[in-house]
């Protein structure tokens, strides 16, 4: 029996990485899923390998029409919708204050913070006339502290994202549903190729790298994986997590935590070196 036996739920942004590895554990999870992304090629063959139990429909999340069709495209074919995963996103310019644009800061705040604001206005009025739903939303350890982002416009838009998360949880939480983010810390995907300008095609190749360059960033010697996430989110859309609302759950192997002891000994043996040259 899987944890998700029964549900229905959309997931956005899922054509790769995080969403893409979401839907085939939600589906081995019992549930049945529509996937939505940009990409049809890769959306179409992603539904045709997990079955009956998944639909592809092109979104551009940023475009509210879209988001009400896929949206209701859902419950039209199922009949409810029990969790909506809003996990599209996207890179944002890098740089520092002076350098930004105003165009590309407005573009970035439609595909991270409005899509999220639409995912859940369109969404609510189905999972209200239920009295139920878990509503998820990717945040991000740089929404959480400065300095975790290559773009200080893609940290604003995350923090943006954690708080209104916290606040349409006071709302709806009245009406028994749901809303909780997710921000993960250091996940091998092609984020950080696209962040640094890399084709799509050529950002998707680099997850293995950043495995590597991120497995000691963190005290767990490992980098964060996108599995990590989809059993993130597994938990908070299923019956586990019924009582959890408003709440932003950090996947990041304690990145966020502070100095790792390791780093931290070793500059107290430095420091040590350093007082024994004083002498006395």
């Amino acid at each position: 029996m899987g944890r998700l036996d029964g549900k229905i739920a959309v997931i956005t942004g899922a054509t790769s990485g995080i969403g893409l590895r979401t839907a085939e554990i939600f589906v081995a999870e019992g549930a049945k899923i529509v996937v939505a992304g940009r990409r049809s090629a890769e959306g179409d063959a992603l539904a045709r390998r997990l079955g009956p139990a998944c639909l592809f429909r092109r979104t551009d999340v940023t475009v509210e029409d879209d988001i009400r069709k896929l949206i209701n495209e859902a419950v039209d074919k199922f009949g409810r919708i029990d969790c909506l995963f809003n996990n599209a996103g996207g890179p944002a310019q890098t740089g520092g204050i002076e350098g930004l644009e105003a165009e590309r800061f407005d573009a970035a705040m439609a595909t991270l913070v409005r899509n999220v604001m639409l995912g859940m206005k369109h969404v609510a009025p189905h999972m209200r006339r239920q009295g139920s739903g878990s509503i998820i939303n990717n945040g991000s350890i740089a929404g959480r502290l400065a300095g975790f982002s290559s773009s200080i416009v893609y940290g604003a838009a995350k923090a943006a994202v954690i708080h209104l998360t916290k606040c349409v949880a006071m709302e709806l939480g009245e009406a028994g549903i749901r809303v909780n983010s997710i921000s993960p810390g250091a996940i091998a995907t092609g984020i950080f190729g696209k962040a640094l300008g890399l084709s799509v095609e050529a950002a998707e190749k680099t997850a293995a790298v950043m495995r590597e360059v991120t497995k000691s960033a963190q005290p767990i010697p490992r980098a964060g994986l996108p599995d990590d996430i989809a059993h993130a989110a597994v938990f908070l859309a299923s019956d586990e997590s019924t009582f959890i609302n408003g709440h932003d759950l950090v996947v990041d192997g304690a990145i966020t935590g502070g100095r790792n002891w390791t780093q931290q000994q070793q500059g107290y043996v430095a420091m040590r070196k350093a007082f024994d040259q004083i002498g006395g």
